[in-house]
């Protein structure tokens, strides 16, 4: 989601709740944090240098269980980020504790904005030295009406 994305939903919101993608609600009483831009240069293991940039928002729940965050606070975070920082249009990321500091991805499911698991993956591929993925047939499935049959004629 990009931070365009947020501040159309934010705009029309009255509350701010975010789950986990198991379901999991974030506890009502959390706060941002952050809202900033991080940046990313690096050399993929194929040679090809990289450069990210996105929009970091971090969660954080603390022992104020009466506080909730209004749409319209965020909106005002957000926009101070964009008017000081210089923050573009950038596709969000979230921190947020688990084990460690989690990264997610955020999606919207109409009511709440969920954060939606990240996972590592090789960027150079072809470069990489991993044999590509044979394709799984089950061999229940193989068997069709052009099969041969005793008597059939086809062997």
């Amino acid at each position: 989601m990009k931070l365009s994305e947020i501040k159309e939903i934010l705009a029309a919101a009255e509350g701010v709740n975010f789950k986990l993608e198991n379901g999991n609600p974030v506890p009502e009483h959390f706060h941002v944090t952050e809202v900033g831009i991080i940046t990313k240069d690096f050399i993929d293991c194929g040679g090809t240098v990289r450069h990210e940039k996105v929009a970091n928002f971090q969660l954080w729940d603390a022992d104020d269980y009466e506080h909730r965050l209004k749409a319209s606070k965020l909106l005002h975070i957000i926009s101070l980020s964009e008017e000081i920082l210089g923050m573009e249009d950038l596709e969000i990321e979230v921190e947020y504790q688990a084990e460690t500091i989690g990264k997610y991805d955020l999606g919207f499911d109409g009511k709440n904005f969920l954060l939606l698991a990240k996972k590592t993956a090789c960027l150079a591929m072809d470069k990489c030295g991993v044999p590509a993925k044979k394709q799984k047939i089950e061999m229940v499935n193989l068997a069709s009406g052009s099969a041969c049959t005793p008597g059939g004629g086809c062997c």
